[in-house]
């Protein structure tokens, strides 16, 4: 059994059955043998019947999954509804995908000895997909991963975070009582870590969607049996650009909620802020006094703006990294004291060490740093001098300001004058370097789940 504690208080919630070896293997034998009876897949039409109920469903729980987000999750009740809104709007998307999913035609006749053919591809589905989530975001997460398999017609198996399993569990009811046949969608919820490796390295598995530490993620990207495609979606350290040209008025609000949103805990947090020299007196004024009037506490209460870290230790952690980086020269201008056993106090360090971790690692807690520049590409070079790259940001109403920086950062995408934590999950979301591989977002992901093949009619 494992015991499902709030994040906040660490009161316990729930105790709920884990697997064992023989429960994985039924799981992949059922998802196996329906993936095989390829005379039952469920067509288009069936999947997107499924996907509108399960819609539904999810729109009538909305105040249950924003609770269990927050109790659970640690995430602020104003977020947590946000977020069971875009999980609902996620089934949606993955349904009206479906609508303009479709292979393409190969073009013959482009040489003598293609004459007389005609060529398409059609999309197949890719077959069993294993899929690891993370618990910062525990429902839209695994929408993210069960929604593009369902649209898909790929079976899924399912590993919640094992500190945010209920929004799993409760989902995967739901996706049953659309109507989805429980082999298509099993939650699996291992009792050792060694079980969640052998799921997601058997050979009857096709695709490994992973959300979670680097570490991990490649780690296990390196076991895939062989043909298998994988999604890695890690964290990174996200830079944004703060020029002379900014509006001062504007901006701070966007880049408070990009730092401290979820209490940093998301993979595109801003962590790293480089601020034109001309303005970083008045910037980092500015920037300390909304921080300071960030509400923190208890994510149930609709008041809260900042929430707890996840475990204590994750506190720990990020309390030990603030002090490492005052000692080693950097001004804690803000925050850092401990509230809770997971709460942290929202902190703002000013001009930390290159080499201290703050600078280096990804803090996924409650905390900026803020840095001065002269130049701009000296600002660029910097904000890409890590082995880590998803999003960033510039601010900016110099337009020439804005692109040249765009062009010339490290990620994946950048964002102007909006915060690097911006997405909708319609938009591609991928990681560069050691942050992530392949693309995510629900229709980039439904392209990941399928493969072409091709079909060719010889007409001569």
């Amino acid at each position: 059994m494992l015991t499902v504690v709030q994040a906040y208080d660490r009161a316990p919630i729930e105790a709920i059955a884990t697997d064992d070896a023989a429960a994985l293997e039924a799981k992949l034998q059922a998802a196996e043998t329906v993936f095989r009876d390829r005379d039952n897949w469920l067509k288009p039409h069936e999947r997107i019947a499924i996907l509108r109920k399960l819609a539904e469903l999810l729109s009538a729980k909305r105040d249950h999954f924003a609770r269990q987000i927050a109790r659970e999750g640690g995430k602020p009740l104003t977020d947590a509804i946000i977020e069971t809104t875009r999980a609902i709007d996620g089934v949606h998307n993955a349904a009206d995908e479906l609508r303009n999913f479709a292979g393409r035609e190969i073009p013959m006749g482009l040489t003598p000895a293609a004459a007389g053919r005609w060529a398409f591809t059609t999309r197949e589905p890719i077959g069993i997909v294993a899929a690891i989530s993370a618990f910062n975001h525990p429902l839209n997460l695994i929408v993210h991963q069960v929604a593009p398999a369902i649209a898909t017609g790929c079976p899924v198996i399912i590993k919640p975070a094992s500190t945010t399993p209920l929004c799993c569990r409760d989902f995967v009811a739901l996706v049953h009582e659309a109507g989805l046949p429980e082999a298509w969608c099993q939650m699996f919820l291992p009792e050792s870590n060694e079980l969640a490796e052998k799921l997601v390295t058997d050979r009857r598995v096709a695709f490994l969607s992973f959300i979670g530490s680097a570490k991990v993620g490649w780690s296990l990207h390196a076991k895939l049996a062989h043909g298998a495609r994988s999604a890695l979606e890690h964290g990174g350290a996200a830079p944004a650009i703060v020029d002379r040209s900014a509006d001062l008025e504007r901006i701070i609000e966007p880049l408070v909620k990009g730092g401290y949103y979820h209490a940093g805990q998301v993979c595109v947090s801003t962590q790293r802020i480089y601020v034109h020299e001309e303005i970083a007196d008045a910037f980092t004024e500015r920037l300390v006094a909304r921080v300071a009037k960030l509400r923190t506490g208890d994510p149930a209460l609709k008041e809260t703006e900042v929430g707890p870290l996840i475990l204590p230790r994750e506190a720990d952690r990020v309390a030990s990294w603030i002090d490492e980086a005052v000692k080693g020269g950097a001004k804690l201008a803000l925050g850092g004291k401990r509230l809770s056993e997971t709460t942290l106090e929202p902190a703002v360090l000013l001009d930390p060490a290159a080499d201290a971790k703050v600078s280096q690692l990804e803090v996924f807690g409650p905390l900026v740093c803020v840095y001065r520049y002269s130049k701009l590409d000296e600002a660029i070079a910097r904000a890409n001098s890590l082995n880590v790259a998803f999003q960033a940001s510039v601010f900016a109403q110099d337009i020439d300001v804005a692109l040249h920086a765009a062009e010339r950062l490290d990620a994946s995408a950048v964002m102007v004058n909006d915060p690097t934590a911006f997405r909708t999950d319609w938009m591609p979301f991928a990681g560069r370097k050691e942050s992530g591989y392949g693309t995510g977002g629900i229709p980039y992901t439904m392209r990941d789940m399928t493969q072409e093949k091709m079909i060719l009619l010889n007409r001569r």
